[in-house]
């Protein structure tokens, strides 16, 4: 979603609350079930792609089964990708502030946020990991179809089907390394974030210490409303 559009619809509370609306409603069932269907395809790929991980299958009710529900799911995860893009994609925009955080990775990566420039509401790891997202799904969806339907691929031109198998693997490893590395910010890395996109919310101080910009544009836009209830 732009910032044009998450802006009036966030709400700054009063001190006595001290809570800051991170993410609606929608953005958390659309990251939720992204997620969940991607930790399938993760999963069942795994077993598809190795003998050894086929014991894998047993968890998804057997390997027809796996083979059944896989490219459907993968269907779901590329659609709830496409609508993560119409809805961040102004978001996910580099920025000159972005390219000034990532001087300080460092910083970041010591857990020295003090010595962080300012930054938006996402900061350019997790923009990166969108793109990675995004495009690698769209690299799934594109090969995973000629997976699909191979037997309509004919023999001769058996290098599209050496192609998309190639595409395939190359497309779920990236995204596997981004997914992992995801799941650790977000869980041990930042504190604060797995709540956050579970109930919506974060509190003030966590937002000006990680997106500080973010947070004072939430600001400049809470004191119109204020100023509207004042009067009243």
């Amino acid at each position: 979603m732009s910032t044009s559009t998450v802006l009036p619809r966030t709400r700054v509370h009063g001190d006595s609350e001290n809570r800051i609306l991170r993410y609606t409603f929608g953005e958390r069932i659309l990251h939720w079930v992204a997620g969940f269907s991607y930790v399938y395809l993760l999963l069942t790929g795994l077993a598809f792609w190795s003998p050894y991980l086929f014991w894998l299958t047993i968890l998804f009710g057997g390997g027809p089964t796996a083979r059944y529900w896989h490219p459907w799911m993968g269907l779901i995860f590329t659609a709830c990708v496409v609508r993560m893009y119409l809805m961040w994609r102004r978001d996910m925009q580099t920025t000159p502030e972005d390219r000034e955080w990532a001087k300080h990775v460092g910083d970041y990566i010591r857990n020295q946020d003090e010595n962080l420039p300012p930054i938006g509401r996402f900061n350019i790891g997790q923009k990166q990991f969108f793109w990675l997202m995004f495009f690698g799904g769209l690299a799934l969806l594109i090969s995973g179809l000629g997976l699909w339907f191979v037997n309509d691929i004919p023999w001769s031109w058996r290098w599209l089907r050496y192609t998309v198998v190639l595409v395939h693997v190359v497309a779920a490893l990236l995204t596997i390394g981004g997914f992992i590395i995801h799941v650790y910010m977000g869980t041990a890395m930042v504190r604060g974030s797995f709540t956050s996109i579970i109930h919506g919310e974060a509190s003030t101080t966590w937002a000006r210490m990680h997106h500080r910009l973010w947070y004072e544009q939430l600001k400049e836009q809470a004191r119109p409303n204020s100023a509207q209830s004042d009067r009243r």
